[in-house]
């Protein structure tokens, strides 16, 4: 059994539980795998109800995948590993976002890259007090990924561009306004709310515990916002975080990797990224898959990881120095599926 992840049935309930929280729960490859078949049987298992993951430690959901395994290999110049890891995952994201049956998460504390992949496209994403949600990925030199590009795509206003651009945090209230998650319920009521979904197996039972929506930030500022990003482009976007509501999100951007920030916004503002999550996790692993051998993604995981830095040495000292040809080879189609073969 693998110690990383607890995978039952609980009630009328598929129960899966992370149990990394030393490690803030991030993702194994064998974790995505023990999830993916746990889903493929319970799909046509009429004594499942519905889904719930969860995970164990107050810091985190989970914040992100394992990548200083992803270092490892690409440092050895494995890059397949990568490209399987990724492929895999992107399908088990997708097989989420398709689910027929209810898919509950319960996001405390970080959840962040990889995370999301395994929550945000859940039917039922349920926040609390502590939840902080983010698609900081260009922070290591990759993209936002695991669909997390769809929905960041689908936010009007090029909110979207500002979100993965900057990696911001979302609170609750934000991560609901920005329709991440579903809904607030005090963390106190979490295991309450738990119990009562396995006893019953019924999804509309969630709505006797959601209490009001926190404030938003976000929210209260999306004018603002919406007013910077409009018409936003490469050569542009430092030049419309200047406003002071925005000091601690272009201190973010500046130390950003430009050439992952180049593609996520040519990616977000691709019209077929918001029209169905398979198109967004295609563009994902068109970089994703080609990240570790021509991007930034192995100086980035040196930096923040590795050496504990904190001063990766980008390919590009700023986004201006991104050309149309630095992002044409991520540009090219990089099929998903030929890793699954």
């Amino acid at each position: 059994m693998d110690k990383d992840i607890f995978i039952r049935k609980n009630g009328y309930a598929g129960h899966i539980t992370l149990n990394r929280p030393e490690v803030l729960n991030s993702l194994t490859y064998q974790m995505i795998l023990s999830i993916e078949k746990a889903l493929d049987e319970w799909a046509n298992d009429s004594n499942v109800s519905l889904i719930i993951i969860d995970a164990l430690g107050d810091r985190a959901f989970c914040a992100g995948g394992d990548i200083q395994i992803l270092y490892e290999n690409g440092s050895k110049g494995n890059f397949q590993y990568g490209q399987q890891f990724w492929a895999d995952e992107y399908r088990l994201n997708e097989k989420i976002f398709n689910y027929t049956k209810p898919f509950f998460a319960f996001m405390q504390g970080f959840t962040m890259g990889g995370g999301v992949g395994v929550s945000c496209h859940g039917s039922h994403r349920i926040v609390g007090e502590t939840s902080q949600i983010a698609m900081p990925e260009c922070s290591i030199g990759l993209v936002p990924d695991v669909g997390g590009s769809y929905l960041l795509a689908k936010l009007e206003g090029n909110l979207g561009i500002f979100l993965g651009a900057t990696g911001k945090r979302m609170k609750a209230g934000d991560a609901i306004f920005c329709k991440f998650a579903d809904f607030f319920i005090p963390e106190s009521k979490w295991e309450e709310t738990k119990s009562v979904l396995f006893a019953t197996g019924n999804a509309s039972k969630i709505h006797q515990f959601v209490s009001k929506t926190p404030t938003s930030e976000i929210k209260e500022n999306r004018n603002i916002i919406f007013e910077s990003m409009s018409e936003i482009g490469i050569n542009s976007i430092e030049d419309r975080l200047q406003n002071p509501l925005f000091e601690k999100d272009l201190k973010n951007f500046k130390s950003n990797s430009p050439l992952a920030v180049a593609y996520t916004i040519k990616m977000l503002q691709d019209k077929m990224v918001s029209r169905s999550i398979s198109n967004a996790l295609d563009k994902e692993y068109q970089y994703t898959a080609r990240s570790q051998e021509f991007g930034d993604f192995q100086e980035g995981i040196r930096a923040a990881v590795i050496d504990k830095d904190r001063n990766p040495k980008w390919k590009h000292a700023n986004i201006k120095e991104v050309t149309e040809e630095d992002l044409d080879l991520f540009l090219k189609p990089m099929p998903r599926n030929k890793m699954e073969e």
